[in-house]
């Protein structure tokens, strides 16, 4: 069996949007679980997402939730979510999506090292990595 590491992603209240925001982006089939329909349905966060992935036609996953009551957030750089391949046209595009109503921290231009590389933080506050690969 292949071991897999993919982020995991926490939001206050947004995780929904957010995800439903990240399919606009990348494609492929989200599924999504609230507190509520987990046995929590008469609490207070039984709309918040208590498990959200999406599975991209790339072959990205993504996963995310919403932080329940009592549980500490905090808002901050904890975490970047890095792009990387060399179908610099798929890349432009998630980058410039991904940006779209966020801020841009790099742009996405040729480094010294060869490659494309950019920054961005998105509308929800999740930092993005992007690195197009030099043609080799």
């Amino acid at each position: 069996m292949t071991s897999r590491l993919n982020p995991y992603i926490s939001f206050q209240d947004t995780a929904r949007q957010a995800l439903d925001f990240y399919r606009s982006v990348f494609g492929g089939e989200l599924a999504v679980s609230t507190f509520g329909e987990a046995g929590a349905a008469g609490g207070p966060d039984a709309d918040k997402v208590m498990h959200g992935q999406l599975e991209t036609p790339a072959g990205y996953t993504l996963m995310a939730a919403d932080t329940p009551t009592g549980m500490d957030r905090t808002d901050g750089s904890s975490i970047s979510v890095s792009l990387s391949g060399d179908d610099g046209d798929e890349l432009r595009g998630y980058f410039a999506a991904l940006s779209d109503g966020g801020t841009v921290t790099v742009p996405l231009e040729k480094q010294m090292w060869g490659d494309e590389f950019g920054m961005c933080v998105d509308r929800f506050g999740i930092a993005w990595m992007v690195n197009i690969a030099l043609p080799g």
